[in-house]
């Protein structure tokens, strides 16, 4: 029975999110029902489930919170409105480059910029009236951040993607199989071609024709600075060194936390954002931040409660059965079992160590190579991220597209980009597992 636990959580979480179901409260009513179900009482179900509510998703949360605080101190320097304005001048009328910039500068966020999905909800809203004269369907702009989002760490092993791809190697070695990151980093370019892909399709077929939205100019509230022109000003030259300091010290140090610190302490000594206005960004980046760090923090409820009962080793040892099958069914069965996993969980990074245990051994059973069982894992991995309801890649998105109130979460973002990346992931990984 605990092998069904996994998928009657997931499938609530869905079902309820599609009910438009606060994400948050959703979570919770996931979480009481897989702790029914799998025999514990109401009142363990909720300590097991609290008990969860900390460690990696509350440092998570808290790099949110500080990179929201950073985001919003790049803002009073004038430098996102200067972009916003350039952006405007010269794209107005190029619907499609407009939405290649946008997943272009999403893409800068994981691996040269690491502030992750806290530029969003200051570049994105200014931009909304621009969308609507040009009648822009805001579910290819979804698709377009969504790739950003997700793409480099997939395929650059650089900021996130260097995390990302030394976990996979990391947990292969752990579970048996050694390989070196170079290879890694090769093989994940198979299913980073399949999100090019799903964004291709998405920006150029699916959501290409015009769409009118009821919607008045947004004015965004946050902190701005006096003058919001596009000259390039001393500055922006601060700002720009303060971002290169954040990247450098959070690569060297590998953690988000003091990259984003160094990031807010640097726009302060360098007086691009003066002393008496420290409280009110930091002010500022907590509420632009709070509600994705807490729906983090409750994710991680919600996956412990799920590992602790056992489900997940219940679902994975389940897989087995099928070890008859041929190869490709094999394959298709494993990364669907990524999916499910990365869905309820809501974080591709924390689901790999759970999957690396059950694709090494299967893949060297299947006589697969290390970088195509390095395709596997870290294809599951990423399933998911794109379409979950509790993962940031679709919360961030949503952030921003939603500030006027017009953008729905689960049927403007993710839904459209569960369609868009996680099919074009099972293929693309599914050819990856077979001729690497």
């Amino acid at each position: 029975m605990l092998e069904w636990v996994v998928l009657i959580a997931v499938l609530s979480l869905v079902v309820f999110s599609l009910f438009r179901i606060h994400v948050l409260l959703a979570l919770i009513l996931s979480g009481i029902i897989a702790g029914l179900v799998s025999g514990l009482s109401f009142v363990d179900t909720l300590n097991l489930f609290i008990e969860g509510m900390g460690g990696d998703q509350a440092k998570t949360a808290l790099s949110y919170i500080l990179l929201g605080a950073f985001a919003v101190a790049i803002n009073y320097s004038g430098i996102t409105m200067s972009l916003v304005n350039i952006l405007t001048r010269h794209l107005s009328n190029k619907r499609g480059v407009l939405l290649l910039s946008i997943a272009f500068i999403s893409s800068l966020s994981q691996n040269v910029v690491p502030i992750h999905i806290a530029f969003i909800p200051l570049l994105i809203p200014p931009l909304l009236s621009l969308f609507d004269r040009m009648k822009i369907d805001r579910r290819a702009v979804a698709s377009a951040l969504t790739f950003g989002l997700e793409a480099p760490y997939i395929m650059i092993p650089v900021g996130y993607g260097l995390i990302f791809q030394q976990i996979i190697q990391e947990n292969m070695k752990l579970s048996g199989q050694t390989i070196e990151l170079g290879d890694v980093s090769l093989a994940m370019l198979v299913p980073g071609l399949g999100m090019i892909v799903g964004l291709i399709v998405s920006i150029f077929i699916t959501y290409r024709k015009p769409r009118e939205l009821d919607v008045k100019g947004y004015e965004p509230a946050f902190y701005s600075p006096k003058e919001q022109g596009s000259r390039f000003t001393i500055k922006h030259t601060f700002t720009l060194i303060s971002i290169l300091l954040a990247l450098v010290i959070q690569i060297f140090s590998g953690e988000l936390i003091i990259g984003a610190l160094v990031g807010i302490l640097a726009m302060f000594v360098f007086g691009v954002v003066p002393y008496r206005e420290l409280d009110g960004v930091m002010t500022e980046g907590i509420k632009m931040m709070a509600t994705i760090g807490f729906v983090m923090i409750v994710a991680g409820g919600f996956s412990h409660l799920l590992k602790e009962v056992g489900a997940v080793d219940a679902l994975i040892t389940q897989t087995e059965q099928f070890f008859s099958l041929s190869k490709v069914f094999l394959i298709l069965i494993l990364l669907l079992v990524g999916l499910v996993i990365t869905i309820g969980i809501g974080s591709s990074f924390a689901t790999i160590p759970i999957l690396a245990v059950l694709y090494v051994p299967f893949g060297l059973q299947m006589g697969l190579s290390p970088m195509a069982i390095a395709v596997l894992i870290g294809t599951a991995g990423a399933l998911g991220d794109a379409g979950s309801p509790v993962s940031d890649t679709t919360l961030g998105p949503t952030s921003g597209l939603n500030a006027d109130g017009k953008h729905d979460h689960i049927w403007d973002t993710c839904v459209p980009t569960f369609i868009h990346y996680n099919i074009p992931l099972i293929i693309f990984g599914l050819i990856g597992a077979l001729i690497l």
